[in-house]
């Protein structure tokens, strides 16, 4: 058989998922996705209600160069599939003391901005540090991390090729031991100006005081490529990538769950359904969550391996889904609508396991850009606070009801919102349980696992499984981690990594 005859199974239709069957079917290969729900797409649903489109997953679209090459690899243009639109100011920001202020793409403009918000601190010029520090970390990454199948540091660096003294410098400059938030505030002076910088690390869903210094880099990639809204919402992410893996023959069977995987001799063989269907393939990407694929799927001594490695599920959130009778004027696309005490509503999610007493939200109102979202002069209100991980303890059924009472007396104190309760006119809801049961995630977690430790705490499991042969990893929960673009980069990483070792097995067998 040569590599272009191959089959292969994609287990889960998420960003990651679709991504990955997109490139093994450009690079030639015979692929099958299959997704345990009704739609495809994963945690990039739509909600349509009473005139109302609510994007049900990731809102926030970063570094289109990631889908750009995905498209690519078809030698297609990702123009004449989506339209995208920039959004600059990037966030609005609400602080609790009653300040706002707006992140701006460009970096001199926000440090004016910056010094005008807090004057006296030199907030500008340690911004300026700050994105300095950030790019560098940004290019090590591109070099070091983005589009290789990684695991740990020893995937990362050719030991005997590249322990020179510009790579140790790379390693060095790493700041290894460091956290992204003490890396902020060691520039950014005025605890406002650092909180908001905290919030990129909630892209990965995880602590800026535990999460490792490299995740800085988040900050230039955003302001050097932008964040974009694509007209029809991030669903419409979702269709494109479907629309082209089926042009290009890939087979999408919805409503199909994978119950396990058939291994022989440490070999993928094949997928067993939940219905008992067997079918067989050549090699399975898997784009459930990793730990569970290996638990679930694998099991066996490879699923006690990685329950045993004790890995820490990122955050879990509730979402609240608000169709509004009458639009915020104040508010913009995306805005943050931060908590009193960074340090405190950490220390409940991330160290307590309880839902934080003042939270942050993250607000969406994409009715401005988007008007298709909502009636008109209405608003597709998407609320999202970040809550812990599923503990045995936690009954969001009994939870659910004072905590939105939380998340909506936040709205009116801290962000101008107090009428919001009369302006409701459709309201749906999601909690970590939801979470759970709609996706397959580990505990709840809506972005994998957790980014902690400062000095491994970047590191997943890799893209090529070490213990099953013909196993690849997307998604969140696999390298380079959550984050729309990062899950679609892990899908083009699974795929190529396969496409790889199927180019190599031809080799061998036709000699």
């Amino acid at each position: 058989m040569s590599a272009r005859e191959t089959s292969v199974a994609v287990i889960g239709g998420g960003l990651g998922g679709l991504a990955a069957a997109c490139v093994v079917a450009a690079r030639g290969h015979k692929v099958t996705l299959y997704d345990k729900n009704a739609w495809i797409g994963g945690k990039a649903a739509v909600l349509h209600e009473d005139g109302f489109r609510f994007d049900m997953g990731p809102t926030i679209l970063t570094v289109p160069r990631v889908l750009e090459r995905i498209f690519a690899e078809a030698g297609r243009n990702l123009s004449d599939y989506l339209d995208l639109v920039r959004l600059d100011p990037q966030w609005r920001c609400f602080f609790d003391d009653g300040t706002q202020i707006d992140l701006q793409e460009n970096i001199a403009a926000m440090a004016e901005a910056m010094d005008r918000f807090a004057p006296g601190k030199n907030a500008g010029d340690g911004y300026k540090r700050f994105q300095e520090i950030s790019a560098h970390l940004h290019d090590i990454s591109n070099r070091f991390f983005f589009w290789k199948p990684v695991e740990d540091l020893f995937d990362t660096i050719n030991i005997r090729a590249n322990m020179n003294p510009a790579t140790l410098r790379d390693v060095l400059s790493l700041r290894m031991g460091s956290s992204v938030a003490g890396t902020i505030r060691s520039k950014v002076k005025d605890e406002r100006l650092a909180q908001m910088l905290d919030h990129f690390t909630q892209y990965v869903g995880s602590s800026p005081y535990g999460s490792p210094a490299v995740l800085c880099a988040i900050a230039h990639m955003q302001a050097a490529d932008g964040v974009w809204y694509p007209m029809g919402g991030t669903r419409a992410v979702a269709e494109a990538l479907a629309k082209l893996a089926t042009e290009l023959g890939a087979t999408i069977r919805t409503d199909s769950d994978v119950a396990s995987l058939r291994i022989v001799n440490g070999a993928v063989e094949g997928v067993v359904l939940a219905s008992g269907e067997t079918v067989a393939y050549d090699n399975v990407i898997s784009n459930m969550d990793s730990i569970r694929t290996y638990r679930e799927l694998v099991g066996g001594e490879v699923g006690e391996h990685y329950a045993r490695k004790d890995f820490e599920p990122a955050c879990s959130g509730v979402v609240l889904y608000l169709g509004l009778n009458k639009r915020y004027d104040h508010v913009l696309h995306h805005d943050f609508v931060f908590s009193r005490d960074p340090e405190e509503e950490f220390d409940f999610i991330y160290r307590r396991g309880e839902p934080a007493p003042d939270p942050t939200c993250y607000l969406a109102a994409p009715a401005a850009t988007d008007p298709s979202v909502a009636p008109d002069g209405g608003e597709a209100l998407y609320v999202l606070v970040h809550t812990p991980y599923l503990r045995p303890h936690h009954d969001w059924s009994q939870m659910f009801p004072a905590y939105r009472q939380v998340i909506i007396d936040k709205l009116k104190r801290t962000a101008g919102m107090d009428d919001i309760e009369e302006r409701i006119v459709v309201e749906r809801h999601l909690t970590p349980q939801d979470i759970h049961d709609r996706y397959k995630v580990l505990n709840g977690a809506i972005y994998g696992l957790a980014s902690h430790g400062k000095f491994m705490g970047a590191f997943k499991p890799g893209n090529r499984s070490r213990q099953v042969r013909g196993l690849y990893l997307a998604g969140g929960a696999a390298h380079p981690g959550p984050g729309m673009p990062m899950v679609m980069m892990s899908g083009w990483i699974a795929a190529d990594a396969l496409d790889a070792d199927c180019k190599v097995e031809n080799l061998r067998n036709v000699s």
